[in-house]
């Protein structure tokens, strides 16, 4: 994947310096990955990865500059823009991560993530990071024809870590860079599905005195699986729901700045009933599963496909 992508940018993107944070960094991502994928790295030596990688993007100038003011206008930030991209970097690539437990679905996902940033980077006339969205779209569905279940290969963290990040840079420079930058509800409902796993893990294994970095079973597609759920329909209902998402952050474009926190109220609700049903907050033992029940190396889901790093 990492290598589909840069040679398709390469043809078509044009070679200036602004990539040049950006192609390090995601080298550095997958590098990361790769070594986890064979070594297990321990978890703070893949968040140390993780944030390095963060750090050459906004070292090449890709930062946030302005955030909008609630009054109305947007404020510069100044250097506080380079700690708040690294963490927006940074928990998009766990996000990504952690949401890889079943085959196709980190794919899919980031396919159907990639949608509304190439529309919002084309109505903002950012042509390169149009043609940038379109070469991850392409390396995202590509690769999920061997991926969806059952799955023939496997991205591993390297995969599924590049996919974050590139879609985290990408975000920063096609919807969250300059004075005429979107909302933070845009960016946070695109990816709302893999932000609301992880936040929910977080505070799912320190509520229950646990590692946030140990793994469980206890994930969105874990829970979906618990239902009875088939591999292949849970990963189609939250293709549904990413796509659900991601129609309802184009949609908050067109509501006046003051509205949108007030529309964010309904996406919010929808949420916490899915989760509270799920009973996504619950440490409960996981329900034995199969091989052919997860598949790639993430999510931490207890078969053979899966690790504890897979789940940090």
């Amino acid at each position: 994947m990492v290598a589909a992508f840069w040679l398709a940018a390469s043809l078509y993107v044009r070679p200036i310096g602004q990539w040049t944070g950006l192609f390090l960094g995601s080298l550095l991502i997958a590098a990361v990955g790769f070594w986890d994928d064979g070594a297990n790295l321990k978890p703070w030596q893949k968040l140390l990865g993780q944030v390095a990688a963060a750090a050459l993007l906004v070292a090449g100038g890709t930062r946030i500059e302005f955030v909008t003011n609630p009054l109305g206008g947007m404020v510069y930030i100044g250097w506080w823009g380079v700690p708040l991209t690294i963490f927006w970097v940074t928990a998009l690539t766990n996000g990504m991560n952690f949401i890889d437990g079943l085959d196709g679905l980190t794919a899919g996902i980031s396919a159907i993530a990639a949608v509304p940033l190439l529309i919002i980077a084309g109505q903002r006339g950012h042509d390169d990071v149009v043609l940038l969205t379109v070469c991850l779209l392409g390396v995202a569905l590509g690769f999920l024809r061997y991926n969806f279940h059952p799955a023939r290969v496997f991205m591993g963290d390297a995969g599924a870590m590049f996919l974050g990040f590139m879609l985290g840079a990408i975000s920063v420079e096609g919807a969250m860079k300059g004075a005429a930058t979107m909302t933070l509800s845009i960016p946070l409902l695109t990816f709302g599905l893999p932000l609301f796993d992880t936040v929910c893990a977080v505070i799912r294994r320190r509520w229950n005195g646990r590692p946030i970095y140990e793994a469980d079973a206890g994930h969105v597609h874990h829970r979906l699986l618990q239902l009875g759920f088939s591999h292949r329909r849970a990963v189609v209902f939250l293709y549904f729901v990413s796509a659900l998402l991601g129609a309802v952050a184009l949609l908050l474009q067109k509501v006046p700045v003051e509205m949108r926190p007030y529309m964010m109220l309904p996406v919010i609700a929808g949420l916490a009933v899915g989760g509270h049903r799920l009973r996504i907050f619950d440490d409960r033992p996981a329900m034995e599963t199969t091989p052919s029940d997860v598949g790639g190396k993430g999510g931490g889901g207890p078969t053979p496909r899966s690790s504890p790093g897979a789940s940090y």
